[in-house]
């Protein structure tokens, strides 16, 4: 079977807004949502979706520009903040090309460098930046306080 990267579009919003529950589950849909057309629309922001040969997405990225980014020199810098691939459709190389595609762009785009982040306890995911020759910049610990 064969799969496509390509640019979202407004098509693809529900699928996308479905993946990205996935991706978020504890999330309300509603506030998942917000943002969609923003990412479609704003030349700083880039959405990428992989769908195998029927055309249902089953993987996406979402990728912007950042002034900074933690452990970068240069600005302004590729940014990954988001990223999933369903489960069944794993170890299919989709990944991978979502982040080939998103790094074209940013490169497009002016950028020097591409950053991205996940959480600590995201073994999976740490794992698959390193495989692709991300390196880990940093560790932070955030804290709040109610006032």
């Amino acid at each position: 079977m064969s799969f496509t990267i390509r640019r979202a579009t407004h098509e693809d919003k529900g699928e996308w807004l479905r993946l990205r529950h996935r991706l978020w589950p504890e999330a309300p849909l509603d506030y998942l949502e917000l943002d969609l057309d923003r990412w479609l629309t704003d030349v700083d922001h880039a959405v990428f979706v992989a769908t195998w040969e029927h055309g249902q997405p089953v993987a996406f990225l979402e990728a912007r520009l950042r002034d900074v980014a933690e452990g970068c020199e240069t600005s302004p810098v590729g940014y990954i903040e988001a990223w999933y691939v369903e489960e069944h459709s794993r170890g299919q190389k989709l990944g991978r090309e979502l982040v080939s595609a998103a790094e074209a762009w940013a490169r497009e785009q002016g950028c020097e460098e591409m950053a991205s982040d996940t959480w600590l306890e995201n073994g999976p995911g740490i794992a698959a930046h390193l495989k692709l020759g991300y390196y880990e910049a940093d560790r932070l610990v955030h804290f709040v306080k109610r006032l």
